[in-house]
């Protein structure tokens, strides 16, 4: 496992982190299906093994679930590891509900802090705030008031849209922002990570499989269902059939001990500006998988290449 820096944060990361979205499981739905306690408490402690040290959940995932894991397998190694959560999804009104006043805030952090089994948080950031917040200064005050106050470490936010970031850019410095990239996703790498780079804010990668299309596992999309509750479940079939195809344009990338999935995350470790990328992991081999690809060689110029080329041509995915 290769390590970064986080921004300018002094803190040192693994490249790759454990994305803890799917342990949240499925009880609450917006998930990725469901799980087995024993299973995501495994995949948790065999990163810490391959040497994984940073972890992002949100007290969304499964409503505190994620969380409570988190806290229940890594407790005695708390010195070892960073920890990233989030906080807005204002669940304890019910699914669909956000917050970012500063003492929900403050309430939520109090909750996460105590699932965790902790009386810090590494990372804090404010999940998917809308941009009319994103515009005052005043929405980051209580982050700022926490960080001196020594219950977090780092503050960010949790993005969907660059612009979102460049907009929290034009009138404060967080410590990071967090943001999906991956090969059918690089709008981020035009403005956003290079004006992050630039005043030494860390960008934490999320979706780098691109909700797992980039796995290469998904094939037929008229023999492919997901689950109720699964994020997944409601897209329309001509997204995900263009998905499915623009992954299979990709297998030249595949190799005989460089899988699909590992070229996706090492697509994403080439940008200079990433700190971390977080794969969703669920299993043990889940781990092996996406932690093993710090290990293997970058991709060559030749390959970024032709992801170039095709990326410009839209995977020739038809109009």
């Amino acid at each position: 496992m290769k390590y970064r820096d986080f921004g300018n944060t002094g803190i040192k990361v693994s490249e790759v982190g454990f994305g803890g979205w799917g342990i949240g499981g499925n009880e609450h739905g917006h998930s990725y299906g469901p799980t087995e306690d024993k299973v995501s408490l495994e995949a948790i402690n065999r990163a810490l093994d391959l040497g994984c040290n940073f972890f992002d959940t949100a007290d969304v995932y499964g409503f505190g679930h994620s969380e409570m894991l988190l806290g229940k397998a890594l407790k005695s190694k708390r010195d070892r590891v960073i920890i990233a959560t989030k906080a807005g999804s204002d669940f304890y009104q019910g699914a669909g509900f956000q917050t970012f006043t500063a003492e929900y805030i403050r309430f939520a952090l109090e909750k996460s802090l105590d699932r965790l089994k902790t009386d810090y948080v590494d990372i804090y950031q404010l999940h998917n705030p809308p941009v009319r917040l994103l515009k005052s200064e005043e929405t980051f005050n209580v982050l700022q008031e926490l960080k001196r106050e020594g219950k977090i470490r780092a503050w960010g936010i949790s993005i969907l849209d660059p612009i979102e970031g460049l907009t929290a850019l034009a009138v404060t410095q967080p410590d990071c922002i967090q943001v999906p990239v991956n090969i059918f996703n690089n709008r981020p790498c035009e403005s956003l990570l290079p004006s992050a780079f630039a005043i030494g804010c860390a960008i934490i990668a999320r979706e780098p499989l691109a909700n797992g299309f980039l796995t290469g596992k998904y094939a037929d999309v008229l023999n492919l269902t997901f689950e109720e509750g699964d994020v997944r479940q409601s897209w329309p079939l001509d997204y995900i059939r263009a998905r499915i195809e623009a992954a299979q344009r990709l297998e030249f990338l595949r190799k005989e001990k460089r899988s699909l999935t590992q070229a996706a995350i090492k697509f994403v470790l080439a940008l200079k500006e990433v700190s971390v990328t977080i794969p969703g992991i669920k299993t043990a081999d889940h781990a092996e998988e996406n932690l093993g690809a710090s290990d293997l060689k970058p991709l060559s110029a030749s390959e970024m290449k032709e992801i170039d080329a095709l990326t410009k041509r839209n995977f020739d995915l038809p109009d």
